[in-house]
């Protein structure tokens, strides 16, 4: 796993690039890879890159790596988990090789066949690929966003760069890049928490690739920049059943030169991966993290109890309000966003156990919910909608529904709660019901013939899962971990695709629901049945009631005044339990506004951190 910074001038006829600006941006990704860092520049571009090695660790893994006539530059962040299938396919054509590392693989296809080896690629990914002679530059991301990748354009007419990174604040770095908030994805924030809408970011300059996107630029014509993604090739048949296509993918998942551990929480999905693991190393370790207030402690049961049955080496983290409230705010200074779900923290803490275990390698059980239907409340509720439509298969206000069931301040509360102003700069939110209506009509209209709950679970993946993912990647890296989703792989997601409703979620008899039927069915006999059976558990924490800490900071803060009423304020600091909904995204914002926006800690923070 790596971070990659990089800048390119838009026109021959710019000043050549500043090393000495490439090097503090490179400085910012350390945390991505402390192993290793590397630094390749010409009079038009440069590239900078930071190494965690996973693979192939020895300085033959070094990047930016360059191909052998020095045309071809490429950057790269991620794992390659077809690795050895490319390589006999590139060598097969005459490709030889002087490392074990994936990085070289990668050059290789992208030489051979150009941007169509996005296509062929099955694994988490980022790449800046650079072609010195045409002066061309693909970036790409892989299908279900597990890596991200941001850039941004500064300068004006011909005296322009575009900068790319691993992370926002490495970009801000740059000289003339503003800190400017979006207002449209900062108001869609707080409905969502969520710190991406589509391309955009909390930040107006910086843009972000969607999953799946790769885009190809001519630095001499740039605007005839062409965006293309993978997913139109959804229809793909799956090549094995669900059980194989599982324990193919955790297989290629544990390929590591480094040592490797497993997340459990006790439920279904990491219970799945971990079962695997076992098998493959008999020595594995295994992590789990929780709060010990009533009624948060399951984690802790049921991951101990299967980490006995397994016969792993178990670790319990424990998270409590005090190390929330210092966390929070030292997160949010870093990854240079809000955070969206509050087991980021707990994730974090995770994180940095292992690492100072040993381990370098995180294995994880996101994206199996979003594949294979298994959030229960969720599913219930697009079933209900669904059944009151005149036509299940016209649902025209499919993507309102989404935003209006999940939203933590709703569409009718946010007059109330963002400053007029604001509310205004980000057009009412008209753009975030757009955004939300449009990919809704195209998650229907990939299978307009298929059950319309498919529909409903094809826009959690392309909504919700790039959000837990990222989730991961920020809490995991800033650790310098590398977390792995054998379930968020691309072979499984066709798979899953491919499994009618009914092997996914169903109501049963009582009015109760089954969820992740495939799943559960095809490990039942690897199991304890209480794991198989026990709904959706991920390390969640009691943090409505760890919010009270903040309060001061809400309440006497410029920033949060700039975006939030005097009532909303009023209400939520009086009770920030009670209106914990609320309280959260607001307490995220004022938080992001002081650490990332203004540049200045609030010295109202220090005293928690």
């Amino acid at each position: 796993m790596c971070g990659i910074a990089a800048v390119f001038n838009i026109a021959h006829d710019n000043e050549p690039i500043g090393e000495h600006d490439l090097l503090r941006m490179r400085d910012r990704l350390t945390h991505r890879g402390p192993d290793d860092a590397g630094l390749w520049s010409d009079q038009h571009a440069g590239i900078a890159h930071t190494r965690l090695s996973v693979i192939d660790p020895t300085p033959m893994g070094h990047q930016p790596m360059s191909s052998p006539d020095g045309r071809y530059v490429l950057a790269y962040n991620g794992e390659l988990y077809n690795d050895h299938d490319l390589r006999a396919e590139l060598a097969s054509l005459g490709v030889q090789f002087r490392t074990h590392c994936d990085t070289e693989t990668l050059l290789h296809a992208m030489i051979t066949w150009g941007d169509d080896a996005i296509e062929k690629l099955r694994g988490m990914f980022t790449i800046v690929f650079y072609d010195t002679k045409a002066r061309t530059l693909t970036l790409a991301r892989d299908p279900l966003g597990i890596k991200p990748l941001y850039h941004a354009s500064v300068g004006r007419n011909r005296n322009r760069q575009l900068i790319v990174a691993s992370e926002i604040p490495t970009i801000l770095k740059y000289p003339g890049i503003s800190r400017q908030p979006d207002p449209v994805t900062v108001s869609a924030y707080l409905s969502s928490i969520r710190t991406t809408l589509g391309t955009r970011t909390m930040f107006a300059q910086v843009s972000t690739l969607e999953p799946g996107d790769w885009i190809t630029f001519p630095l001499e014509e740039p605007q005839h920049a062409k965006t293309q993604n993978w997913w139109r090739r959804v229809g793909r048949a799956p090549t094995q059943g669900v059980r194989q296509t599982i324990e193919d993918s955790v297989h290629r998942h544990l390929r590591t030169d480094v040592p490797m551990c497993t997340l459990l929480s006790g439920g279904l999905d990491s219970a799945i991966i971990t079962h695997i693991a076992k098998r493959a190393n008999p020595d594995l370790h295994t992590y789990c993290a929780g709060a010990r207030s009533e009624g948060f402690a399951d984690d802790f049961t049921y991951a101990a109890q299967l980490a006995r049955h397994l016969g792993t080496h178990h670790t319990e983290i424990e998270i409590d309000q005090q190390l929330f409230a210092q966390r929070l705010p030292e997160i949010i200074a870093n990854i240079g966003v809000p955070v969206s779900t509050p087991n980021e923290i707990a994730i974090n803490q995770l994180a940095r156990t292992l690492r100072e275990d040993g381990h370098v390698v995180a294995i994880s059980g996101e994206g199996a919910d979003e594949l294979f239907g298994g959030y229960a409340p969720i599913m219930q509720q697009c079933a209900a909608h669904v059944a009151a439509l005149a036509d299940p298969h016209d649902d025209p206000d499919g993507g309102l529904f989404h935003l209006r069931s999940n939203a933590w301040i709703s569409g009718e509360l946010k007059p109330a709660v963002l400053n007029a102003v604001r509310l205004a700069e980000a057009d009412s939110d008209e753009h975030l019901r757009s955004f939300y209506q449009n990919t809704f009509q195209q998650c229907r209209s990939t299978f307009p013939d298929d059950s319309p709950l498919q529909a409903h679970l094809r826009f959690q993946r392309r909504m919700n899962l790039p959000n837990l993912l990222q989730r991961l990647d920020t809490s995991t890296m800033l650790a310098s971990v590398e977390g792995r989703t054998p379930f968020a792989d691309i072979e499984v997601a066709i798979c899953a695709e491919s499994l009618p409703m009914d092997r996914k979620y169903a109501t049963l008899s009582g009015g109760e629901v089954d969820t992740k039927i495939a799943l559960r069915r095809a490990f039942a006999g690897d199991l304890p049945a209480e794991i198989v059976k026990r709904p959706k558990a991920s390390f969640p924490l009691p943090f409505q009631s760890w919010l009270s800490p903040f309060t001061d900071l809400l309440f006497s803060s410029p920033f949060a005044y700039q975006y939030f009423t005097p009532q909303s304020l009023g209400l939520v600091c009086a009770n920030p339990t009670k209106y914990w909904h609320m309280a959260w995204p607001m307490i995220n914002l004022t938080l992001w506004g002081h650490e990332c926006v203004m540049n200045e800690p609030a010295d109202s923070i220090n005293q928690y951190a």
